[in-house]
């Protein structure tokens, strides 16, 4: 059911934002694709933290290395480096070798923090993932450091087909350059589909099966001829193949990436998106990206207006004035919207344990927890 109404509202999304901003979407659109990009990030992460249950706090890493793939094959800034060239691959082919990209860098990191489990693990992983921004901002003879790279290749199509049902003769067009908003929304529900079935197919594959059980318990898992090593190098491996993958899109459609963009709030937005969406399941996770994503991105921003304008209609207009160290409700409610987002997270996660949207397995331990094996007592035994 999840998965049809994320289907449907996919679907008529368009639509509705076409209604609402009356007939100038470009804006709605656009924010639905970077809302995009996070589904695919909490997607991957899924893979490692859902799925596998091995805390990643350094996934933005991955994000970062994609997203600079694609800033170096598909633009002119090798021009500037002492290559002294250009190198311009088209989009469709740099998300493949981003993917790989990313995906190696996941085996590095995997590699050498294998026996490392829990809060260990997350810290490695964390230093990880303040490490790879940082060397993007100071390796500035190849990265052009806090200034970052501009002026990327836009994505084009090889060829599309015009008529009028774009306002246009019909007629083939060859080498059509994406620029609408709509091209980028369509292109990001193309990918996520295709993300979602082989992440259904791994999760019920042998391999995630056997991610699952070492997620339960690893040395069980190793008892029963699991190779644990392997497997959680494949859950690394896989998991930044996804980061990878969305960075090439977030890079493409910014036609800009800074190191700005990577920080540690990154990897907790995503994390968070995880958690909240319900760990190890697909369409939950799917569902707390697009609802942490609005909250983050939409509701906060707007808060603060929101709170001048209620103040306006029900006559506390003396609220939205400075008075002394009271700085105006709009002002006193932007510094304290992510105290906003705290409690929202808060009570959420005490309704919801489990998440919005949970996996069986997480929702049967939660909610029925562990007790002790009954014993059946012998009335007919002799006593001694």
């Amino acid at each position: 059911m999840v998965y049809i109404g994320l289907a449907l509202f996919a679907v008529l999304f368009p639509f509705y934002a076409q209604v609402v901003s009356g007939g100038s979407p470009n804006f709605l659109l656009s924010v639905a694709a970077d809302a995009g990009v996070y589904v695919l990030l909490a997607l991957g992460l899924n893979v490692v933290v859902g799925m596998a249950g091995l805390l990643d706090l350094g996934y933005a890493a991955f994000f970062a290395i994609g997203a600079y793939t694609y800033a170096f094959i598909a633009s002119d800034h090798f021009a500037v480096t002492p290559l002294q060239t250009t190198v311009h691959v088209p989009f469709w082919i740099v998300l493949i070798i981003a993917l790989f990209i990313a995906a190696s860098f996941g085996l590095m990191l995997g590699a050498p923090t294998l026996r490392l489990r829990g809060d260990y693990l997350a810290i490695v992983t964390l230093g990880f993932g303040e490490i790879v921004p940082r060397v993007f901002r100071n390796a500035s003879t190849w990265t052009s450091g806090v200034n970052g790279i501009s002026a990327l290749d836009t994505p084009m199509l090889p060829f599309w087909v015009q008529g009028p049902w774009s306002g246009d003769p019909l007629q083939v067009v060859q080498n059509l350059k994406i620029i609408e908003p709509l091209s980028y929304y369509v292109i990001m529900i193309v990918l996520l589909t295709i993300c979602v079935v082989l992440v259904r197919n791994l999760q019920h594959s042998r391999l995630g099966r056997a991610w699952m059980a070492i997620r339960e318990d690893e040395v069980a898992a190793a008892a029963m001829g699991v190779n644990t090593v392997n497997t959680k190098l494949l859950a690394f491996a896989i998991g930044a193949a996804f980061s990878g993958f969305a960075g090439t899109f977030y890079g493409a459609k910014l036609s800009l990436v800074s190191p700005e963009n990577f920080g540690f709030s990154v990897s907790i937005t995503v994390l968070v998106m995880v958690v909240l969406g319900g760990m190890g399941n697909i369409p939950g996770v799917m569902a707390g990206s697009l609802l942490v994503y609005y909250v983050i991105f939409v509701l906060l921003p707007q808060l603060p207006e929101n709170a001048v304008n209620l103040a306006n209609a029900i006559g506390l207009s003396s609220l939205t004035q400075q008075n002394g160290d009271f700085p105006g409700i709009g002002e006193m409610v932007s510094r304290l919207k992510f105290l906003v987002f705290g409690l929202i997270l808060v009570v959420v996660m005490l309704v919801r344990p489990q998440g919005l949207v949970p996996s069986r397995e997480r929702q049967q331990e939660l909610t029925k927890g562990t007790h002790e094996d009954t014993i059946i007592e012998d009335v007919n035994a002799e006593t001694t």
